[in-house]
C-alpha cells in the first residue's frame, strides 16, 4: 500500500491537470494516502492545487529569462536554495514515491528524492521530451509516456506507454448531446462547431475565428467560443443567434458532448482528452511553445490519419474551406474518428498508480 506520495511539477495546466488526476485515482485506490504536492512560487500550480483540496509546498526555482535581465544572475541561487529546500522536504515527509511531471520544481525535486534513495517517477504528458525530464530519466523506476517512439528520448526498458491522465470521465450516455447543447442556449438539429484556444487565448484562432463567423454561421452551424481571458471579442458577438462566446468554459466535458466539429490547439492534455472524446478534430498547433512540441503533438496523429492540422501561418486561407471540408462530407469523418479513439487512454491514471505500487512494493 502506497502510504507517501510527493507529486512534483506544474507551470501549465498541461503539467497540473494530469498531476491532480494521478493524485484523485492514488485517493481513490488508497484512502489513506497522504500527497504532498511541490511546485514553483508564483507559478499556476500554487493557486489551482489547492482548489483541488491538496497541500502544496512552493520552491524558489525560476526558468531563465530570454530577454536580458538581471534576474537571470539570481537563478544558480534559486537552483541551489530549491535543491536544498527539496532534500529538506522529502527527508521530512519521507514519501514511497515522488513522481514528477514537468515544469520548473519537478527538476529539484527528483533530483532531491533521487540523492535520498527514493524511488522517482516521469510523467511525459507530449512526443518531444523537455531535457529536465532527458536527464533525470537516468534514474528514474519508470517512465509513463503518452506517445509511442519515446525510446529516442528515455531508455527504453522503462518506459509504460499509459496515455495521459485526464480531469473528466467520458461516455457518450453521460453526456447527451442534447443537455450539452442546452447548456449553451443552442439548438438541436444544427452541426456545431467547438473552437478552443487555451485558457489564454489564442490570438490568431481567435482573430481568424472573429474574420469568419459571419460565412461559418451562414454554412447553418452554430458555434461555440471560447476566446481566453486574454481576448475579448466585439460586444456585437454576444447576442448573435447560433452563438455562445465566452473567456472560458468550465464544464468542458458539456463543450465536447455538444460538437460536431472541434478546433484546438495541440497541448498535451487537450490531445489525450480529444481522443477520448473521438470527433473530427482540426488542431492549430501553437508555434510559440518549446521544442516546437504541439505541433509534434499534432503530427502524430496527422499521421495516423486521426486529425487535421493547419498550421498558424496558413491558417487564415485555409480555416474556412478545412471546416466546409469536414462539413460537407469531403473528409473521411467515420475512419479518421475510428482511427482516433485507437489513441485513446482511458484508463491512463489507474494504469499508472497500479505500476507505482508494483515498483514500490512488488504487487
Amino acid at each position: 500500500m502506497l502510504n507517501k506520495v510527493v507529486i512534483s511539477g506544474g507551470g501549465t495546466g498541461g503539467h497540473i491537470f494530469p498531476a491532480i488526476a494521478i493524485a484523485q485515482e492514488l485517493e481513490r485506490q488508497h484512502p489513506n494516502v497522504q500527497i504532498l504536492f511541490v511546485g514553483a512560487r508564483g507559478r499556476m500550480e500554487m493557486e489551482k492545487v489547492p482548489q483541488f483540496g491538496y497541500n502544496i509546498v512552493g520552491l524558489p526555482i525560476a526558468g531563465i529569462q530570454r530577454k536580458l535581465s538581471w534576474k537571470n544572475l539570481l537563478l544558480p541561487f534559486k537552483i541551489l536554495w530549491s535543491l536544498i529546500l527539496a532534500i529538506k522536504l522529502i527527508w521530512q515527509f519521507k514519501p514511497d514515491a515522488v513522481i514528477g511531471v514537468g515544469g520548473y520544481a519537478s527538476g529539484p525535486t527528483l533530483w532531491a528524492a533521487n540523492a535520498l534513495g527514493k524511488k522517482i517517477f516521469i510523467q511525459e504528458q507530449n512526443s518531444f521530451a523537455g531535457l529536465t525530464n532527458k536527464i533525470l530519466s537516468k534514474k528514474a523506476t519508470r517512465i509513463f509516456t503518452a506517445y509511442p517512439g519515446m525510446e529516442r528520448f528515455f531508455p527504453k526498458d522503462k518506459i509504460i506507454q499509459t496515455g495521459n491522465p485526464i480531469r473528466f470521465i467520458w461516455d457518450n450516455d453521460r453526456n447527451p448531446k442534447n443537455e450539452a447543447l442546452a447548456h449553451f442556449g443552442l439548438q438541436e438539429g444544427k452541426k456545431t462547431i467547438l473552437m478552443v484556444g487555451g485558457s489564454l487565448g489564442a490570438r490568431a484562432m481567435n482573430q481568424t475565428m472573429e474574420a469568419h463567423l459571419d460565412a461559418l454561421l451562414e454554412l447553418n452551424v452554430q458555434v461555440i467560443w471560447q476566446t481566453g481571458k486574454n481576448y475579448l471579442p466585439q460586444s456585437k458577438w454576444k447576442d448573435k443567434s447560433g452563438l455562445w462566446v465566452g473567456p472560458f468554459i468550465h464544464e468542458m466535458h458539456q463543450a465536447y458532448a455538444a460538437a460536431d466539429i472541434i478546433v484546438s490547439r495541440a497541448g498535451a492534455m487537450s490531445v489525450s482528452e480529444l481522443c477520448l472524446v473521438a470527433k473530427p478534430t482540426v488542431f492549430v498547433p501553437s508555434p510559440y511553445v518549446s521544442e516546437d512540441h504541439q505541433t509534434h503533438n499534432a503530427m502524430a496523429l496527422v499521421n495516423d490519419k486521426a486529425a487535421l492540422m493547419i498550421r498558424e501561418k496558413t491558417l487564415s486561407e485555409m480555416w474556412l474551406s478545412t471546416l466546409k471540408d469536414l462539413l460537407e462530407g469531403k473528409v473521411d469523418v467515420a475512419s479518421m474518428t475510428k482511427n482516433m479513439q485507437q489513441w485513446a487512454r482511458p484508463n491512463a491514471s489507474a494504469d499508472i498508480v497500479n505500476q507505482l505500487k508494483k515498483d514500490c512494493y512488488g504487487t
